[in-house]
C-alpha cells in the first residue's frame, strides 16, 4: 500500500476543468505581472483575514522579510521568535540585519510560550514574531497584550494557518501583519512559489507594496532599498480557483483530524495526539503526533508505504548558521524535545477513512511488536 503525505493530483482532478480554463484565460489576457488576478486574490485574502490590505509577493519567506523591513527592523534590533520552526522565520529576521532572539515553546501546542516571550524582552526588542504551527495559532491574546505593553510590532508567521482563528478572530486581525505562504503543500497552495502579507495598516501596506518592487514609486524612482518579489499572475489565477474551496477544505481537514482522534482512542499506543485549545479553530495543516519512539516509528511506517514527515529535526538555535548567537543545547528544552518526538501523519482533505485506519493500525502494530521484543 502507498499512502502519501499529500495528494495534489487528487485535488487537481477535482478542479481540472475550471483550473485549465482560468490559466488559459490569464495567458490570453497577456498581463503577467501584478494584474487583475493578483488584485483579486489580494482582496479575497484580505477579506478572509478581516483586514484592509493584501500584498502579493514572491514567497512566504519574502512575505516575512518585507513585513519586518516595512516595520523598520534593522541592525541592533531584536525580534523574539520560536526556535521550533522552518528556517525562513529566523532567516527573515537576520536578513533585515536584526537579531533573532528565541523563546521556548509550549509543549502541548508546539507554539511559542508567551511566558518565555515575556522573559526575553529587552530594551532592544522591537517585534514579536510568533509562528502558528501545524494550523493552530499561538496564544495571540497574550502576545498582543505583551506587544501593546512594550510598544512592539506583532507579526504573524501564518504560513501554516491561513483561515485559522483565535477567540473568534482570524489570523491577521490581532497583529500588525500576517504572512502567508502558497508553497504547493500548503492548504492554499500554488503550482510554484508565492506568498502574501495581510495588514490593517494603510501606511504599512503602502510601504510593503513599494518594497516588493525594488523600493520604487513611481517606477524607476527609488525611495528605499527594496527587492524584486511579486506574486506571479499565473500563480494568482491558480490560487483564485483554489481559494473558493479553502473553507470547505479546512472543514474536511478537521473531519480527517476527528477520525484520526477516534481511531487513536480505539488503540492503546504511547503517542500524544494534537491538542487544540478551546479558543482556537485549527485548519490542520498537519496532524502531528509525538512519541519518544519517533525515528523507529517513522522507519517502520515507511517500510509499509506510509509517508510521514518530521517538522522539524533541528531547532533554530542549534543551526550552524546561527552559532554566533551563542545558544547551546539545553537552552530551549521543549523545542529540542519536540524536534526528537514530533511526527506528522498523512493529512489532506481527500484522505479516506480506510487509509487513515491503515495508518493507525500500522502504528498500533509497531508498538505491539516493540512490546514483544
Amino acid at each position: 500500500m502507498k499512502i502519501p503525505m499529500l495528494d495534489l493530483t487528487a485535488q487537481y482532478a477535482s478542479l481540472k476543468e475550471e483550473m485549465n480554463a482560468r490559466i488559459v484565460q490569464c495567458i490570453e489576457r497577456g498581463h503577467f505581472i501584478l494584474g487583475e488576478e493578483v488584485r483579486e486574490l489580494e482582496a479575497r485574502l484580505a477579506s478572509l483575514s478581516n483586514v484592509s490590505h493584501g500584498i502579493g509577493v514572491g514567497s512566504g519567506s519574502d512575505a516575512l522579510y518585507i513585513a519586518l523591513a516595512a516595520c523598520g527592523l534593522k541592525e541592533g534590533d531584536e525580534v523574539i521568535t520560536t526556535p521550533f520552526t522552518f528556517f525562513a522565520t529566523a532567516g527573515a529576521i537576520a536578513r533585515t540585519g536584526a537579531t533573532p532572539v528565541f523563546a521556548d515553546i509550549d509543549p502541548v501546542s508546539f507554539n511559542i510560550d508567551p511566558d518565555a516571550v515575556a522573559k526575553a524582552i529587552t530594551a532592544k526588542t522591537k517585534a514579536i514574531l510568533p509562528v502558528h504551527l501545524y494550523g493552530q495559532t499561538a496564544d495571540m491574546g497574550r502576545l498582543r497584550d505583551l506587544a501593546d505593553a512594550h510598544k512592539l510590532w506583532l507579526i504573524e508567521d501564518a504560513a501554516q494557518s491561513i483561515g485559522a482563528s483565535f477567540a473568534g478572530e482570524r489570523t491577521g486581525q490581532l497583529s500588525d501583519a500576517a504572512c502567508y505562504s502558497f508553497f504547493p503543500s500548503k492548504n492554499l497552495g500554488a503550482y510554484g512559489d508565492g506568498g502574501m502579507i495581510v495588514t490593517k495598516h494603510d501606511e504599512l501596506a503602502e510601504t510593503m507594496r513599494i518594497l516588493r518592487v525594488h523600493g520604487s514609486k513611481p517606477k524607476y524612482y527609488h525611495q528605499m532599498l527594496g527587492i524584486n518579489s511579486r506574486l506571479d499572475e499565473l500563480q494568482a489565477a491558480i490560487l483564485n480557483v483554489k481559494a473558493t474551496f479553502l473553507e470547505e477544505w479546512s472543514e474536511s481537514r478537521r473531519q480527517v483530524a476527528t477520525i484520526y482522534n477516534e481511531l487513536f482512542q480505539e488503540v492503546s499506543v504511547p503517542v500524544e495526539t494534537p491538542y487544540i485549545g478551546e479558543q482556537h479553530v485549527s485548519i490542520f495543516h498537519q496532524y502531528t503526533i509525538r512519541t519518544t519512539s519517533r525515528d523507529a516509528l517513522q522507519n517502520a511506517l515507511s517500510e509499509k508505504g506510509i509517508a510521514t514527515m518530521v517538522y522539524y529535526p533541528v531547532p533554530m538555535h542549534l543551526q550552524p548558521v546561527f552559532a554566533s548567537l551563542g545558544y547551546k543545547e539545553g537552552d530551549f528544552p521543549e523545542a529540542e524535545r519536540a524536534c526528537k518526538e514530533a511526527l506528522s501523519l498523512p493529512m489532506y482533505p481527500e484522505l479516506t477513512k480506510e487509509d487513515q485506519t491503515k495508518v493507525v493500525a500500522a502504528i498500533s502494530h509497531f508498538f505491539k511488536e516493540a512490546l514483544v521484543k
